[in-house]
């Protein structure tokens, strides 16, 4: 059976490098939940994302290694955070002390209603997406499913993002991802992408900084 063995190959590499991965190595003795925290670390440490007082909402958190950083950064020298977390994704996710989770899709009503409660009149100042769609290996069919998300967390930004707020998301190069870096320069006023040492070489991803609401 040719196509399962090319399958168990496959399988087999991806596991083989993954162990093998600094970064994953890294994580686990940093005490972070996945690789992907490496990605935030460097475009905080290269755009300045985070700073105490902040109201940030990251979505597609789970696991919550990015939610780790952030809480790190938000953390006064009382060990208290300065500022509001607020994660979420359809998937569950352990708890991170002072972080609120909202577990369900954002786009549903009873989400959206929890979302206005908890930030009680406030707009956000960062909004965070490292939400990516589960990859059938079809470049096209991928590039697709993660534009749609990508327009998603866009529109939540136009809702909740105060004006000078900013966005940072994930984005996969194909077919509408030109079109979409055009779509964020019509509201922000500075748009940037960035591929940092954690992306593999391997992988279309992209990020983008998105700054200040026209």
């Amino acid at each position: 059976m040719p196509v399962a063995t090319k399958k168990l190959r496959s399988n087999r590499a991806w596991i083989e490098r993954h162990i093998n991965d600094p970064f994953v190595k890294r994580s686990r003795a940093e005490g972070y939940r996945a690789r992907s925290v490496y990605k935030l670390i460097e475009l905080d440490e290269r755009e300045h994302l985070l700073h105490h007082g902040m109201n940030v909402v990251e979505l597609g958190a789970a696991p919550g290694s990015w939610t780790q950083v952030v809480r790190e950064r938000l953390l006064d020298r009382n060990g208290n955070i300065n500022g509001r977390i607020i994660a979420m994704d359809i998937l569950p996710m352990d708890p991170i002390d002072g972080v609120t989770i909202l577990q369900g899709d954002f786009r549903e009503q009873e989400i959206a209603d929890k979302l206005t409660e908890i930030l009680n009149g406030d707009k956000v100042d960062l909004v965070l997406s490292d939400m990516a769609p589960n990859l059938s290996g079809i470049p096209a069919a991928d590039a697709a499913r993660s534009l749609l998300l990508c327009e998603l967390a866009h529109e939540f930004c136009l809702e909740h993002l105060k004006p000078r707020g900013i966005f940072v998301t994930k984005a996969f190069q194909g077919s509408g991802y030109s079109q979409y870096i055009e779509a964020l320069k019509k509201t922000f006023k500075k748009v940037y992408t960035r591929k940092p040492a954690a992306s593999r070489d391997t992988s279309a991803e992209m990020y983008i900084v998105a700054r200040e609401l026209k």
